[in-house]
């Protein structure tokens, strides 16, 4: 039995496959000392849009260097929904005698289509391997399994991908057994990690007489990660494979700093995703987004499960018709000027209040102004943890039916709750916390619109999530602006320059 290592190419779907060149070298000399037969450096892929770092595209000089350091066998591999036999000059032809393997990543649909690439890049004298994803699924595919049978003669290895994360020992002893009566080439298992059986799953397989198994350092790897690589060695190495086990820790020590950052790994999301073979792709998206809750992934999740766009629907909102109307954000200078703004809201009792998150609703709860809750995300939690039942008076409002993440919201504020017609101000962030409080003050034709706590993020270094949210506030106001002709005026500190800067003092 050979074990692949795939960590900078599985790994790459968190760094964007950007690594180090010092935590490269690390890596290569660290594998040079363990029992790992093949390492998996990235993709060859063909040009296109977005930027996709250096082992999304493993240059040639990249591929010499390592191929100068390593002692090991080099795969790298091709996404065959977007590779054609054409391409194979350009991708495949600078790397011949750089790298042994060419692992075709492969939606069983395209199943025939990949043989005939596999076919080619036969030719040109490389191990060839299929990397078929989507195992949980493959009785599915009517057919598919009988068609194994077309890879022999061509394929080197068939990997048995989890791409889900959901196989159970079970599913592998009888898709293993199949495959070997269709198959002549040695047979392989990539597991993914969502319900913690990768581990298991790897063992099973090689129970089951594989001749491959992946895994990475640190189990790092797309969605919840792949078994880790120190986890499997220890277990073989009980078995009688001898393991350097300082060399292992040194290599572990060194991608701990990625793991800390990225935090790649299981949760219930994720959890749920392997349990109901659902991609990990958006899950991904959805788990690092910073304004969704678990509620809100699992809602979106079992919608997904059960083939329904939403899991509830809303009237739409009433006519809530108001000439003045202030938004509230998030930012601190809601706090600062507290007293100012809840003084100025007193004065003009007319003005309709926008939450557009809750984090500060605590704060508006005596004012006798109508109140409106924008609810997207986590707003519901948040909603829940800041607003008691005897506490909520207004209105919640939720993006047009149908939303990407289901809708969550709180139980006592059901009946008051509507969701919007179609955000046509904006094609971006819809579903922004911010997009939902504008797009309310459309609908009420409100002619002055007031904002608080929209104060912008100062220094020159800002970390992911204040970028993303500062672009999406200014694209947002600048949107509006440019929609409805009117003027947004911030009575806090903004650093926003669309926005209107005056003072809520000049009102006291």
């Amino acid at each position: 039995m050979k074990i692949l290592d795939c960590t900078l190419r599985d790994g790459g779907y968190y760094t964007n496959w950007d690594f180090d060149d010092a935590l490269v070298t690390t890596y290569i000399n660290a594998m040079n000392q363990l029992p790992i037969d093949y390492i998996e450096l990235g993709y060859r892929n063909v040009p296109s849009n977005g930027y996709t770092g250096k082992f999304g595209y493993s240059p040639v000089s990249v591929l010499k260097q390592i191929r100068n350091n390593s002692k090991k066998k080099l795969a790298i591999m091709l996404n065959e929904k977007s590779t054609r036999p054409d391409d194979l000059s350009t991708l495949l032809l600078p790397i011949i005698g750089l790298v042994d393997m060419i692992r075709i990543a492969v939606d069983p649909i395209n199943f025939e289509r990949a043989v005939i690439l596999a076919t080619e890049i036969k030719k040109l004298g490389f191990e060839v391997g299929f990397n078929t994803m989507y195992m949980s699924k493959w009785k599915e595919y009517e057919g598919f399994l009988d068609k194994l049978e077309k890879i022999n003669g061509i394929a080197d290895l068939f990997c048995m991908v989890d791409s889900f994360g959901g196989i159970t020992p079970s599913d592998i002893k009888e898709i293993t057994k199949i495959v070997k009566e269709k198959t002549t080439c040695p047979i392989g298992f990539h597991g993914h990690n969502n319900l913690q059986l990768g581990l298991i799953n790897t063992l099973t397989a090689i129970e089951e007489g594989v001749d491959f198994v992946d895994a990475t350092i640190l189990g790092m790897g797309r969605g919840a990660g792949n078994l880790n690589m120190e986890l499997l060695l220890t277990m073989l190495s009980k078995r009688g494979l001898e393991v350097n086990f300082n060399i292992l820790g040194d290599v572990i020590f060194s991608f701990q700093p990625l793991l800390d950052k990225y935090a790649w790994g299981t949760n219930l999301p994720y959890m749920l995703s392997g349990a109901n073979s659902i991609p990990q792709k958006d899950v991904m998206d959805w788990v690092t987004n910073r304004t969704y809750s678990f509620n809100s992934i699992v809602l979106a999740l079992d919608n997904r499960r059960n083939g329904i766009e939403d899991n509830a629907h809303y009237p739409l909102l009433p006519n809530i018709s108001a000439r003045r109307m202030m938004i509230v954000g998030g930012g601190n200078s809601v706090v600062t000027h507290t007293s100012a703004i809840i003084e100025f809201l007193q004065r003009n009792q007319d003005i309709i209040v926008i939450l557009a998150t809750s984090r500060h609703a605590t704060l508006f709860n005596k004012i006798n102004n109508k109140k409106i809750y924008c609810l997207v995300g986590n707003e519901a939690k948040r909603m829940t943890c800041n607003i008691k039942k005897n506490e909520f008076k207004g209105i919640c409002v939720l993006p047009p039916y149908p939303r990407t993440m289901g809708t969550e919201v709180p139980e006592y504020a059901k009946p008051h709750t509507y969701e919007l017609p179609e955000i046509a101000f904006t094609k971006q962030y819809q579903d922004s916390c911010t997009a939902v409080a504008l797009k309310t003050t459309i609908e009420a034709n409100t002619e002055e619109i007031f904002l608080v706590g929209y104060d912008g993020y100062m220094g020159e270094i800002l970390s992911d999530k204040e970028m993303d949210l500062s672009n999406e506030n200014r694209t947002l106001f600048e949107n509006y602006i440019n929609f409805t002709g009117k003027k947004l005026q911030s009575l806090t500190p903004t650093l926003y320059k669309s926005l209107i800067a005056k003072s809520v003092y000049q009102y006291l």
